[in-house]
């Protein structure tokens, strides 16, 4: 089959490599008809994820019609089915809580000792994502094995397009759960950090939830359009001091919930985001976090911050004086997606949740890598790049 694979750096390619087969009862295997590239895919892509193989094959948001299943499977051959880019098995202590992005069994035995090192414990298993999530082969590809296919694929129904359903394997759940964890209520003002995929459904999902106002922060003019969309008013950091601007928009109080979805990248020239660059250059740091160190700073006394963005190792700088002393609650981690799933299908079947919004771009899998270079290239124009295995040229768009 074709797939995408990592071979380094800015180093992605489209390769020929072995077809996926069932390897244990509860396997399934899945042809994929949809899958995209993730804001998180760029951290593979500029090398910044430890533990990753040339020849791993890329990829955890994806979907697509069963074609295999194990004897231990509860699918059945033609369904159609999202697949959340978690691996969960469905009966640890974890996931007997619904904490499915914290089960035990999610990552091989043999692999569990690179997170154990790194974290204290060993994560979740993820698709695509390094041998330090298990090394498991991703959905950027022709077909992909799903192991634990009874507890993490949803069925979708007949009729409902891909383009509709397709997020909720990741950036839908993330943006909800991000919503979610800042612990909304009604009247609320909620600023978000980053217009990314992430943030634009945090955004949505902050007003779903009972925000009065949404403040969103980001330099691509673009992204900031798509906010205000939805009702967000808008900081741009490039024109705009965003401390003081979110001061001033709050009666010099602050916002009573913050989200951060931007990450180990941020963007800007500011003091701490060049030191951390420069930290992040001659390897003595991993991750540049002025996205989180804003949001502490600027939440409101007695208020929550919510960090659905993704950091990957150690960071100097952190407000922990001003996090304990404004009495804040911070509430973070890889998403549960396996429980938000039911209650996200049914708000798309009844229109309440748009996702078809966010996609740019479609794309042959063949142009897997030039998708990959667009969206780290052209972020202000590129929001999302869908990928179609098998798609003729003339239908790109």
């Amino acid at each position: 089959m074709r797939a995408l694979t990592w071979h380094g750096k800015h180093d992605v390619r489209v390769d020929t490599v072995p077809d996926p087969e069932i390897v244990n009862p509860r396997d399934a295997i899945i042809r994929i008809t949809s899958t995209a590239i993730c804001g998180s895919d760029l951290h593979l892509y500029d090398g910044y994820i430890p533990s990753m193989k040339a020849g791993d094959i890329l990829g955890h948001e994806f979907m697509g019609e069963v074609v295999e299943t194990g004897s231990g499977s509860t699918l059945r051959k033609g369904q159609r089915v999202v697949v959340p880019f978690t691996i969960s098995c469905g009966s640890c202590f974890h996931c007997s809580k619904h904490q499915y992005s914290a089960c035990d069994n999610g990552v091989p035995a043999d692999n569990q000792d690179i997170a154990q090192a790194a974290y204290g414990q060993p994560m979740a298993g993820l698709f695509g994502y390094s041998h330090m999530t298990g090394g498991y082969a991703g959905g950027q590809a022709e077909y992909v094995r799903v192991p634990f296919s009874d507890v993490g694929p949803i069925v979708i129904p007949d009729g409902v397009e891909d383009d509709k359903v397709l997020f909720l394997s990741d950036i839908l759940p993330t943006g909800w759960q991000a919503a979610e964890y800042a612990q909304i209520e009604p009247g609320d003002t909620v600023a978000v950090w980053g217009c990314g995929p992430v943030g634009l459904f945090a955004v949505q999902s902050a007003f779903l939830m009972g925000a009065e106002r949404v403040i969103a922060i980001d330099h691509f003019p673009h992204r900031l359009e798509l906010a205000k969309r939805f009702g967000a008013e808008t900081i741009n950091f490039e024109e705009a001091k965003t401390y003081e601007a979110l001061l001033e928009m709050t009666g010099g109080i602050g916002p009573d919930a913050c989200i951060d979805a931007v990450g180990l990248e941020a963007h800007g020239f500011f003091a701490d985001n060049i030191w951390d660059q420069i930290k992040v250059s001659t390897f003595t740091g991993t991750d540049r976090t002025h996205s989180i160190r804003q949001a502490i700073l600027a939440c409101r006394k007695g208020g929550r911050v919510s960090m659905p963005a993704v950091y990957g190792g150690f960071v100097d700088k952190f407000p922990l004086g001003a996090f304990m002393e404004k009495g804040l609650t911070l509430k973070t981690g890889q998403t549960h997606v396996q429980h938000y799933l039911p209650g996200l299908l049914n708000a798309i079947m009844e229109g309440k949740i748009d996702t078809t919004f966010l996609i740019s771009h479609r794309m042959p899998l063949e142009q897997a890598a030039e998708g990959y270079r667009m969206f780290h290239d052209k972020q202000d124009e590129v929001t999302k790049v869908v990928l179609k295995p098998g798609m003729d040229l003339s239908q790109v768009a």
